[in-house]
């Protein structure tokens, strides 16, 4: 719109939040929550409540501001301490409030492991499947988007009667203590089934509507030797095959639509509303 000073002045706002947010936010292995009114870190690994959020450390990642190396560490002791395959969790932070004078706010009114007090908060765990996929770890990314969909967590008699809610939508939050660990929480309303959608279809599949134009740039995991799948333009459908004959996570070594090559790098597919099926072909290596 020409209002060139304003655009400046965010921009340096920015760059100046960007590099407070590395001087007091990186704790060492990771970023912290936020500070508390006195103060004390939240989030950190000195607390002994809440040492770690996932949230900081996706969106570390999701929003690009993060220094490249502690994005990865960042993520790492996500995976480290909040991610338990074996319970079927992916907590929102560790450990749960309870016996702490400070006051975090309302989430500290949940009992310790219940929704957002130390649960799995099914929001940020897709956050975390979209950061993994941003740092290229389609492994990680994938096996996330396994442990969060709801389907698996079914599979027996015996994990039917410890989920307790539906198999065939996305829980808001899962208990992560006993005598409740693994139950389902609330179901139906919650916008974390939006973002787990957007998870796999963006950033594992790597299918991404910009204008007119399709860009496909997967992050899958390293043994898929190929997916398909079918978009509708308007009139036009696309026919899509990505083939990974080298087992790679990520990186598109070569792209054709109709049997014509596309410019090199993530594919790019000009979208024509022409009532014809087009055929594009995307080698991963």
């Amino acid at each position: 719109r020409g209002e060139d000073a304003r655009a400046a002045n965010w921009l340096s706002h920015a760059a100046a939040l960007q590099a407070s947010l590395e001087r007091d936010g990186w704790d060492g292995d990771w970023y912290r929550r936020g500070y508390f009114d006195d103060g004390t870190p939240l989030g950190a690994s000195a607390s002994d409540e809440c040492r770690i959020d996932s949230i900081a450390q996706s969106w570390a990642v999701i929003s690009g501001a993060a220094d490249p190396a502690r994005a990865q560490r960042a993520m790492a002791a996500v995976d480290e301490h909040l991610i338990r395959p074996g319970d079927g969790l992916a907590l929102l932070f560790t450990p749960p409030f309870d016996r702490t004078t400070l006051d975090p706010g309302y989430i500290k009114g949940y009992p310790p492991g219940i929704r957002e007090n130390g649960g799995q908060y099914t929001h940020a765990a897709a956050w975390s499947v979209i950061a993994f996929a941003a740092l290229g770890q389609g492994d990680k990314a994938a096996a996330l988007f396994s442990l969060l969909n709801p389907i698996n967590h079914a599979s027996t008699r015996a994990d039917v009667q410890r989920y307790k809610v539906e198999p065939y939508v996305v829980a808001a939050d899962i208990y992560s203590v006993p005598p409740h660990l693994g139950r389902g929480g609330w179901t139906w309303y919650t916008g974390s089934a939006g973002w787990l959608y957007r998870a796999g279809i963006e950033s594992i599949l790597g299918l991404r509507l910009q204008g007119t134009s399709l860009l496909l740039d997967p992050c899958i995991p390293t043994f898929w030797p190929r997916f398909e799948l079918t978009f509708k333009y308007r009139s036009a459908r696309y026919d899509i095959t990505v083939e990974n004959p080298q087992r790679v996570s990520r990186g598109v070594s070569s792209a054709t639509l109709d049997g014509n090559a596309l410019p090199s790098g993530p594919a790019r597919v000009p979208l024509v509303d022409d009532g014809a099926t087009h055929n594009v072909r995307v080698i991963l290596g």
